[in-house]
């Protein structure tokens, strides 16, 4: 069955989202690692790490993901933002490297007028120069879907495809795939024939062995809008029926799905609930 959690705060120190987590049914979660709308962030202090990965071993979490900061663009046209946007994305690698965290989901960024294949090579280049900074780590480098909004790329398996392939090391990359996302830039989830060829479409363009993780979120939004706005499971347009296809899914059996809906913990944890409920064993 697969791993089902949501992101969880840091706050107080990372050592703390373990048990937040677990708190709310997790069977995997999501962090950021630092405080995502800043270029400069605190060290984690080794030990604030040791009680963390106890607390991991304690709640045995298999999976455990991180998520860039928004700031980062790989894509940037701008010398000096590209520079701090890797400088930036080598920092996350270090710290969750630091923190064995196996997976980092970003986006992969804008190309601010430039077009979207200036921003596509500069993307694989950008995760060349940070994979060869950091040598030591393994963490698999996931590219989000998105939304295609304003300038961003990314938002057809096709763009995704060509940044893995115009990268040197394809097999430190994977892909990310949230539901919004991809309900907004026209791939259709809600019914069966939709949902079947969407996946269809993913494995002849990508290959569905570089889907790692799924980001559940329901769209505000129509689809084909092109507009990020993530919304509760089955309050939005995409509906409960998509995600009940998801998690029942066994192509998708092991992988962790990440919950990023609008709302409290409490409601995480109705979802989360509401999800486990759904597989059928």
């Amino acid at each position: 069955m697969p791993y089902i959690g949501c992101h969880v705060s840091i706050s107080g120190g990372v050592e703390n989202a373990p048990k937040r987590a677990a708190d709310l049914g997790c069977d995997t979660f999501q962090i950021f690692t630092a405080n995502q709308m800043q270029w400069k962030a605190a060290p984690i202090t080794k030990h604030s790490r040791d009680i963390y990965l106890l607390e991991i071993k304690r709640y045995d979490y298999h999976y455990v993901v991180s998520h860039d900061s928004y700031l980062v663009n790989l894509g940037s046209p701008d010398p000096k933002k590209l520079a701090m946007s890797r400088n930036a994305f080598i920092e996350e690698i270090q710290r969750s490297t630091f923190l064995k965290i196996p997976y980092i989901v970003f986006h992969p960024g804008s190309h601010m007028e430039n077009g979207d294949d200036f921003a596509m090579q500069t993307i694989a280049e950008s995760l060349d120069y940070c994979i060869e900074t950091v040598t030591d780590s393994t963490v698999a480098l996931l590219l989000e879907n998105t939304a295609g909004q304003g300038t961003n790329v990314g938002y057809t398996f096709e763009q995704i495809d060509t940044i893995i392939q115009r990268s040197s090391y394809p097999d430190r990359l994977g892909v990310c795939f949230d539901t919004c996302h991809a309900f907004s830039s026209g791939y259709d989830l809600i019914t069966e024939s939709g949902y079947t060829d969407t996946f269809k479409q993913f494995d002849n363009v990508i290959g569905l062995d570089y889907l790692k993780v799924f980001h559940l979120n329901d769209s505000k939004k129509a689809l084909g809008a092109h507009v990020d706005r993530h919304h509760q499971l089955g309050e939005g347009f995409i509906g409960m029926e998509a995600f009940y296809r998801l998690v029942n899914d066994d192509r998708f059996a092991e992988l962790p799905m990440i919950l990023e809906t609008p709302g409290d913990d409490a409601h995480y944890a109705r979802e989360i609930k509401l999800l486990k409920d759904a597989i059928k064993l």
